[in-house]
């Protein structure tokens, strides 16, 4: 009985972790300024978080599998390329987009090829396609910045109905896709499946390598979708752009409940919400006029939180898994 209150508590802030984090964040930067609370800026970090958020959900197909995909940054940024290359050309936006759309669907085919077919770890597989794709982006802007037409940057601050800003529309589009996808079809359940024991998922007659495969092919369309999201806010592709976004991704997903270990998460409310956190951090420490120098370190609080949260969740489930099988 002496355990009961203690194990009430543990559950409850592993369930909400993301939103005890929220409270404290928003009373640090609250109390630090006055800006921070306002409407007009909660309204700015959601636009803010739309690209992080769309990119953190692809990540999400690929850590349920127990995979990871570190090459989601230069997929952003070899998208981007194209699509400058494309618009300075003179060709209409959709010809971009739709060029952009296909480089990260190609780019994701390429991860999930080497992972399946070939069995490379997805580590070592993203990590060396993160560096072909940063390659081939910066030699095709041959390292330069790249300004583009005001029309495309007027499609990053236009209002759907003159309200909804588009941004965020791509982001909810993009997260019912993706929570219709896990929750309510097959091949969902045996992402799941797959990320829980991918050996008893192929005894029960699953095509792992056919799901992983698709998975990968996901996660670069979300990448280069946000991507265009991103460059249509900045109206710009610099040699930085996309540059350690995979890990602000992967903090995302797993701030949200996401497991590194795979099989367990969501991405709604899960990965939204961890996508706004981070993009909560990044504002307040502008709105405070924060030294610049301190950002590499919060980020890097920020990814050491959401491993060490994740690992102690994981251990804890395993816990109460353990003394369920004794009790029963």
């Amino acid at each position: 009985m002496s355990q009961k209150p203690s194990n009430t508590w543990s559950m409850l802030f592993f369930t909400y972790s993301t939103l005890w984090l929220f409270a404290m964040v928003a009373l640090i930067f609250g109390g630090l300024s006055d800006r921070f609370l306002t409407l007009d800026n909660v309204v700015n970090i959601l636009i803010q978080s739309s690209s992080l958020g769309i990119i953190a959900t692809g990540m999400t197909f690929v850590l349920l599998t127990a995979g990871i995909d570190l090459s989601v940054g230069s997929i952003m940024f070899l998208s981007a390329v194209v699509v400058g290359k494309i618009v300075l050309g003179d060709y209409p936006l959709p010809l971009a987009f739709g060029a952009a759309i296909l480089i990260g669907a190609a780019y994701g085919a390429l991860n999930g090829l080497m992972v399946t077919r070939f069995k490379i770890l997805p580590f070592i597989v993203t990590l060396a396609t993160l560096y072909l794709g940063r390659g081939l982006g910066l030699y095709l802007s041959e390292t330069r910045a790249m300004n583009l037409p005001e029309n495309l940057l007027q499609i990053g601050s236009a209002r759907l109905f003159g309200v909804i800003p588009l941004p965020i529309v791509f982001l909810v589009l993009a997260l019912a896709i993706a929570h219709y996808l896990l929750t309510m079809t097959p091949f969902g359940r045996q992402i799941y499946a797959i990320g829980n024991d991918i050996d008893a998922a192929q005894k029960a007659g699953i095509n792992t390598s056919r799901v992983l495969f698709v998975v990968y092919v996901l996660c670069g369309l979300f990448a280069a979708i946000g991507g265009l999201v991103a460059v249509a806010q900045m109206g710009s592709v610099a040699p930085k752009f996309g540059d350690q976004r995979e890990f602000a991704a992967i903090s995302a997903a797993v701030l949200g409940g996401t497991s590194l270990f795979g099989g367990r998460g969501s991405v709604i409310p899960g990965t939204l919400l961890g996508a706004v956190l981070i993009q909560t951090i990044d504002n307040g420490l502008v709105i405070v006029n924060a030294n610049p120098y301190i950002y590499p370190m919060v980020t890097s609080s920020v990814i050491f939180l959401a491993v060490l949260i994740d690992t102690k969740r994981n251990t804890y489930m395993a816990q109460l898994k353990r003394k369920k099988i004794r009790v029963d």
